[in-house]
């Protein structure tokens, strides 16, 4: 008995534990337990959204995510027995080498052998490292194993999508790109894919995921949002127009980088916008940086423009008002300033120092009427917004440069090298919105890079037009600034830009510029041209800038830069219709008068009459007439209708035709439509009353 009651008491204690150990499980780590069970048995899986598109202003894509895959094999799955692997891996290893190209037949059959017999430890290997599109995807799911289901052949594709932009280079760094994030998914960081990255991305969805019979089955999903499509300004034929310019001009000047920008005048909206830099590695040019935005240089003589700008606006200049230049050297303090022209101009009017882009006469008049108050001439900087930044959407604009009497490095040389275009810095894109402003009649606008926002075709934004500064300066400094543009083209620097289809006007620039820690003593040039057309109803605006062209070859603005911006005018005009002239059809200019036929005077007259059609019936003394269309003007000759002979009723309509003809006494047979065109009896023949005769009408 007493073992009987050891054996219970064992028992009895066992059953406590048990007992006791569930309710500590329930109570105190229940939640603990639960979590885990469900961990193994429930998971949650991210369904990415597809990142939207950025498009030109038609439509065609710049950048779209593309899903590429990278290919697994599950050599554990169910269905893919020792049999079917050995029956089909040697054909399965030939298609991967006819595929992929980078290792023979044996070294993939190898490969696979190895992973499905002596290696348990990865039961997912990798078959190629190379990313395939979708159409390789579905030539692949040919393959003798690939053909089968998951479970039987073993394939796994995991997908990836690739940002991409179909049209390499063109406004790339515009566009921007992605950067992978803190959980390795793909973050836009700079230019639109930035700017726009919460709309671009989505909304993420979550799939829940539960292992029933030993498979993981969907029971609960949230489906992902895509992300919204950003409709640029870029049209990708004036892009392209761009980019092939100004790769053309670097290649040819072996120039270290260089921007274009086109802008629409009466919008601000950027058209197309090109940045090439030399690749020293590969000796290739390369969307490296975006130049046009973020890189503030002394623009050199484009700067004049806002120099004669504030001497017009403060009315101590005229046009036609003179300026000695001598020959073309002035000393200002220790500092000499050099015309490019060699001995100078002489004595020219302030209109031919710009045309001909004089330093010595430009900066001769800002510090004659500014060397005492220059704090009233950089006043007048600042009011054409050229110390402000233009607010860009997109990050990483230049910093623009203009120092304040009194600042920092102010000296008694910087009021006339800043009229010239040093000792101050300006982007591209600030240089150009002046001169855009200016053909805009005064109205600066903000740089527009997108038009819209839409969610599979849906317009869910759409961005208006920002105005800057309503009135730069006033309507008679315009058009005085304005002649002084077109004069730059028509007689100045830039006669080379000159076409016999539409105008230009714009000024050109070169600039000597300091080269990273060399500073000024090793001589770096900046080439550029900044301007609109057509000049007399402006359409667009344009600038060209090229920095460090090879010295030996050119780097003159009207050399390096003017071809690049003509090449763009050109093209640009010739592929808008729009800005075409209407054609001056000399017939449309005619005036018009009906075709007649021959009649009866009285009849004609009342009909001319009423239409207001001159007639010519000059020695006219018939009834019946001939009618002809000379000038315009209609012509009447006498038609004789003579009793004895057949009538000539050639040319007449039927009603007079009839007329004549049976009032002879002849019998009419008819044939046709329209006008006599025959009649059977010669006309001035002899006939009887009663006889017959046939017209055909045409």
């Amino acid at each position: 008995m007493w073992r009987v009651g050891v054996c219970y008491t064992l028992i009895l204690l066992f059953a406590f534990c048990v007992v006791g150990r569930v309710i500590y499980l329930q109570v105190f780590e229940g939640e603990k337990w639960k979590g885990r069970a469900q961990s193994i048995s429930k998971k949650d899986i991210t369904v990415y959204a597809n990142r939207g598109d950025i498009c030109a202003a038609d439509g065609r894509l710049l950048a779209s995510s593309i899903p590429y895959y990278e290919l697994r094999m599950d050599f554990q799955a169910p269905g893919l027995t020792d049999v079917l692997f050995k029956r089909k891996v040697d054909s399965l290893a030939l298609c991967l080498s006819r595929f992929f190209g980078d290792r023979s037949k044996s070294a993939y059959h190898r490969l696979l052998w190895n992973a499905k017999f002596h290696s348990k430890k990865n039961r997912y290997v990798l078959i190629n490292r190379r990313k395939i599109n979708y159409n390789e995807l579905k030539q692949i799911k040919t393959f003798p194993l690939f053909r089968l289901s998951p479970n039987k052949g073993g394939l796994i594709c995991i997908q990836e999508n690739k940002r991409v932009q179909p049209h390499i280079n063109l406004a790339s760094r515009t566009i921007g790109y992605l950067n992978k994030g803190n959980g390795n998914e793909l973050i836009g960081k700079v230019g639109l894919e930035g700017l726009f990255e919460n709309e671009l991305k989505g909304v993420d969805g979550i799939s829940m995921m539960q292992k029933m019979s030993g498979k993981w089955l969907p029971v609960n999903q949230v489906d992902p949002k895509d992300g919204n499509d950003i409709i640029t300004t870029i049209d990708v034929n004036f892009q392209d127009v761009a980019e092939s310019a100004l790769l053309q001009q670097l290649q040819v000047y072996h120039a270290d980088h260089g921007s274009a920008i086109l802008m629409e005048v009466e919008t601000g909206a950027i058209k197309a916008i090109a940045n090439l830099g030399l690749n020293q590695k590969t000796n290739t040019y390369e969307e490296i940086y975006n130049y046009a935005i973020g890189e503030a240089t002394e623009p050199g003589s484009t700067f004049k423009l806002a120099s004669m700008m504030a001497l017009l606006e403060d009315g101590y200049i005229e046009p036609t008002d003179t300026i000695d230049t001598g020959n073309g050297v002035h000393r200002y303090y220790n500092d000499k300033m050099r015309d490019s022209h060699i001995g100078g101009y002489g004595k020219i009017t302030v209109q031919q120092a710009f045309e001909k882009s004089s330093n010595v006469g430009i900066s001769k008049l800002v510090n004659q009427f500014y060397k005492d108050k220059p704090r009233n001439f950089i006043n007048r900087l600042y009011e054409f917004r050229l110390n402000k930044t233009l607010d860009l959407d997109i990050k990483g604009e230049g910093i623009p440069k203009i120092k304040y009497p009194g600042e920092e490095g102010w000296s008694g040389i910087s009021l006339p090298w800043m009229s010239i275009g040093y000792e101050v810095q300006q982007t591209p894109l600030q240089t150009l919105s002046l001169y855009n402003a200016i053909a805009n009649n005064g109205r600066m606008m903000k740089p527009m890079f997108v038009n819209e926002i839409k969610y599979h075709g849906k317009v869910l934004k759409h961005f208006d037009e920002e105005v800057l500064n309503n009135s730069l300066c006033s309507r008679e400094t315009l058009r005085k600034i304005k002649k002084m543009l077109e004069g730059v083209v028509l007689r100045g620097t830039a006669t080379n830009l000159r076409n016999s289809s539409y105008s230009i006007a714009g000024k050109t620039g070169t600039a000597q510029i300091a080269d990273k820690n060399k500073g000024y003593g090793h001589k770096v040039y900046q080439a550029s041209f900044a301007g609109y057309f057509p000049a007399d109803n402006p359409k667009y605006s344009c600038i060209v800038v090229i920095n460090s062209p090879d010295k030996k070859k050119g780097f003159y603005g009207n050399q390096v830069a003017g071809p690049v911006f003509k090449t763009i005018a050109d093209k640009v005009y010739a592929m808008t219709y729009a800005m075409h002239p209407p054609k001056q059809d000399e017939q449309e200019y005619e005036v018009k008068v009906p075709i007649s036929l021959n009649g009866n005077k009285e009849d004609l007259d009342k009909v001319f009459k009423e239409l207001e059609v001159t007639v010519d019936d000059k020695d006219i003394y018939s009834d019946w007439v001939l009618t002809s269309r000379q000038d315009s003007i209609i012509r009447y000759k006498n038609r004789s209708v003579n009793n004895h002979l057949v009538p000539n009723v050639k040319g007449m309509g039927l009603q007079d035709a009839l007329y004549i003809l049976e009032n002879a006494g002849l019998k009419v047979n008819i044939s046709g439509f329209g006008s006599v065109k025959k009649q059977s009896l010669r006309p001035g023949s002899n006939y009887r009353s009663g006889d017959r005769i046939y017209i055909e009408l045409s």
